[in-house]
């Protein structure tokens, strides 16, 4: 490390005012405090120096993430090989995926652990790269032209982005769909921290209504086409199509939990989801406040639509406890509706925006007739709403006050 520090500092000149490279300083910037905790210090009154800055925080919620991410990958090998390995798809001899995996001479094996990872790591990690090279592209480009240090937002964003799109998305997608994210949906806002609405979903979003045929629907969610009988819909299409008994039918509520179940890469385990939630909780970016108002709001929706009853849509039979374990419930409660940015800042007002989220993808998801989920809708819904809710509870506690101190 003093090695890289010794070369850091010898180049630093270059990218200070009157350097070569000054314009580009935003990238050297990135770099060096990205591996080392910056140097400056506030001058003056005393202060109190936070080990973790905002650079930390994002690295922080990309490792929360690395369970989804390892289960994005063994979940689509899994899937893949299960299905071809079982004579119930066929794999596509001119596809790269194919062609790469076979050169490793692995075979079709579901229960080979490695096997699994590698094949599923096929179709993950391109979309993650691009994620990550467009994304960070951006990020770069507006930092420079604004001349301000880059965040590591971008690298949240570009980790989420690819574990809610399905395994076959193809990569001028992903580029487009995280462009859309990181311009429309931060940087015209003024960047990191001014932005109203989830990068992530914005960019996802921008994908399900420009392209729903690669976003949604059956075909999507297995790379190869299943023969005639097998079917590869996701648990909440079952459950639209046949209720509760075609969802047990396809899918226990273990493999619902652990994420053996077709859906968007990286969102199917719920396990995955609360690893990475006691991790974000336990260092404090995560609101457990947040997640818990998202769990009362589903239970009470959940429950009210359970005791009205339906003869004609059986999603309102759909209980909280799969509720939650299916679609991106639990992705998007623990990665993208405790957002520090999009979400209240206020602690009640936490309360109050995971409540209604969970009240509101209950309501999609089982009583709109032509979109199954209702997670990523109903956390852009609540973006908006956020700084009006943090409105409310701010005023009232500069009433409270101006009451106590009334002479």
């Amino acid at each position: 490390m003093k090695f890289i520090r010794k070369k850091l500092d010898d180049v630093a000149p270059l990218f200070e005012h009157d350097g070569k490279f000054s314009k580009l300083h935003p990238l050297y910037e990135a770099q060096d405090t990205i591996l080392f905790t910056p140097g400056l210090v506030t001058k003056g009154a005393s202060h109190v120096r936070d080990a973790l800055d905002q650079k930390r925080m994002m690295i922080m919620v990309v490792i929360a993430l690395f369970p989804c991410v390892l289960m994005a990958m063994y979940n689509t090998g899994y899937g893949a090989l299960s299905a071809i390995g079982s004579g119930a798809a066929t794999a596509l001899q001119d596809d790269w995926h194919t062609t790469a995996y076979e050169a490793l001479n692995l075979g079709y094996d579901p229960t080979n652990l490695v096997a699994c990872f590698i094949f599923g790591a096929l179709f993950f990690v391109p979309v993650w790269i691009t994620g990550l090279a467009v994304g960070g592209l951006w990020e770069a480009l507006f930092a420079v032209v604004r001349k301000h240090p880059i965040t590591e937002g971008f690298l949240v964003t570009s980790t989420l982005f690819p574990l809610i799109l399905p395994a076959t998305i193809p990569l001028w997608q992903v580029a487009l769909g995280i462009t859309f994210g990181v311009v429309i949906g931060k940087e015209i806002f003024g960047g990191v921290g001014m932005n109203v609405l989830n990068p992530a979903l914005t960019a996802r979003a921008f994908l399900f209504f420009a392209y729903p045929a690669q976003i949604s629907g059956d075909a999507p969610w297995l790379p190869y086409t299943l023969t005639d009988g097998t079917t590869g819909a996701t648990a909440l299409s079952n459950a639209y199509a046949g209720g509760m008994e075609m969802l047990q039918e396809n899918l226990t509520w273990n493999d619902a939990f652990l994420g053996f179940m077709t859906g968007s890469m990286g969102e199917t385990s719920a396990l995955a989801c609360l690893i990475g939630a006691v991790v974000l909780i336990g260092c404090k970016i995560g609101s457990w406040r947040t997640m818990l108002g998202c769990v009362a709001g589903t239970f009470v929706m959940a429950t009210i639509l359970n005791v009205v009853g339906s003869d004609t849509n059986q999603m309102f039979a759909i209980p909280f406890h799969w509720h939650i374990v299916i679609g991106g419930w639990m992705f998007g409660m623990v990665f993208m509706a405790t957002d520090p940015v999009s979400s209240p800042f206020t602690e009640k007002g936490k309360l109050i925006y995971g409540f209604f989220i969970g009240v509101i993808v209950i309501i999609v998801r089982c009583i709109n007739p032509a979109y199954a989920e209702g997670m990523m809708l109903s956390i852009l819904f609540m973006n908006m709403f956020a700084p009006l809710i943090d409105h409310f509870f701010i005023q009232a506690n500069i009433k409270r006050r101006m009451q106590r101190n009334v002479v």
